[in-house]
């Protein structure tokens, strides 16, 4: 391999740095340059489905997706392997096992979970972090109702599901949790009213940032299959049998205790000596670090500044591959010493699943959906980055077609 042509390591397989190896495959030919893939695994996984893996709606097996098999190995270097520290001044990634050089990065790490400081979150709490996390939640709340009903004295808390934090993964994952629940009642002889789902979320309402009618919408809707919500209510301890709430330090029962009320940027970006504000970089407008020529950051991992509003875009996995084509465009330009342009996000709209046959969302100008339309849309939209990924193939194998 010709070491003279210039490195481009991307660190991270999640939907920022897949669909950026895919762009830059399309966009530069194998001479420009040499295209390295880093990733702890040799899988990447759709992010946005492990609600339902944590809830056991979905098979583990289709949120994952082998990476030889949509990035192409004798294009890209490929190497699962975990990242330590990006050195900036030598341009050298320090890996777990070995260390790699190059002369253009792309920082595409995903999140880490953030449970602001609250006091035991870490050390009871599960957290929908990623295939392994959520398999264990799913094996954790299907082992309560199994050894329900052969207790003497059975505790009815234990059957209790108590979910920190009312966003987008909160509201899904208890979308999820009201189909599955009654599968188990019924599989473990359980009566369906000795189980509660609930929902504690800090802010006035759950979804916050989302559209009134929306969230009135999804509230009435998971409320009619039996969650419950404590709005307006701050956790301000998590203990091995559930959360402390509110002033007046309320303790909410549960066997099984999910936090899904934060994320921040991969621990590396602290690491490796980046300025960070509430866990990610506030990058500039072409996507690069503060004063890096040569070194882009994507995803979870940045702060995308919406200069018109004076705040960051939502962190989505729509943002995080729109993120990819600026990114890869702009290494292109890089390459030819063309100018490089600014990110401009083409909000699609946003649809949350309820459930799988309810959900409720915008799409393209502000348009509401519901009920059965949104929840179709949704399944629209995980299609279409299969389709963007892999093409028709990797819909066929991979894509959701659960009918209604």
């Amino acid at each position: 391999m010709n070491s003279k042509k210039p490195r481009i390591v991307v660190l991270g397989a999640g939907y920022a740095g897949m669909m950026t190896t895919k762009r830059l495959c399309q966009n530069l030919a194998p001479e420009e340059a040499e295209i390295v893939l880093v990733n702890k695994h040799n899988y990447h996984y759709q992010t946005t489905w492990l609600h339902e893996v944590a809830a056991g709606t979905i098979n583990p097996n289709q949120v994952r997706i082998m990476i030889s098999d949509v990035i192409n190995p004798n294009r890209v270097r490929l190497i699962y392997d975990t990242v330590a520290k990006v050195n900036k001044e030598d341009q050298v990634v320090e890996l777990e096992n070995s260390e790699l050089s190059y002369d253009y990065l792309v920082i595409s790490l995903g999140f880490e979970t953030n449970t602001f400081g609250i006091k035991g979150m870490e050390d009871h709490a599960f957290f929908i972090n990623d295939i392994d996390t959520c398999r264990e939640i799913y094996s954790h709340i299907e082992y309560q109702f199994a050894k329900y009903n052969t207790q003497e004295n059975p505790d009815d808390d234990s059957l209790a599901i108590l979910v920190g934090g009312g966003g987008f993964t909160g509201i899904e994952f208890v979308g999820e949790l009201v189909e599955k629940v009654p599968e188990l009642c019924k599989k473990y002889d359980v009566d369906r009213s000795k189980v509660r789902i609930i929902n504690v979320e800090a802010a006035p309402s759950i979804m916050p940032g989302f559209d009134k009618d929306l969230v009135a919408y999804a509230k009435d809707s998971l409320q009619s299959r039996g969650v419950e919500f404590m709005e307006n209510a701050k956790i301000q301890e998590c203990t091995e049998d559930g959360f402390v709430v509110g002033d007046d330090h309320e303790k909410v029962k549960a066997g099984t205790v999910v936090w899904t009320g934060g994320v921040k940027g991969s621990s590396i970006l602290t690491e490796s000596g980046f300025e960070l504000t509430k866990g990610k970089v506030t990058v500039d407008g072409d996507l690069r670090a503060p004063g890096e020529e040569n070194i882009f950051i994507l995803g979870d991992c940045a702060w995308v500044m919406n200069k018109e509003e004076g705040r960051p875009y939502p962190p989505t996995a729509q943002s995080a591959m729109q993120h990819a084509d600026t990114c890869a465009a702009n290494l292109r330009a890089l390459l030819h010493n063309e100018p490089l342009e600014s990110f401009v996000f083409d909000d699609k709209g946003t649809v949350a699943s309820l459930g799988v046959t309810d959900g409720m969302g915008t799409v393209f100008s502000g348009t509401k959906l519901y009920g059965k339309s949104a929840a179709t849309m949704k399944k629209v939209v995980d299609n279409r980055y299969l389709f963007l990924l892999g093409g028709p193939k990797l819909v066929l194998r991979k894509g959701k077609f659960r009918p209604f």
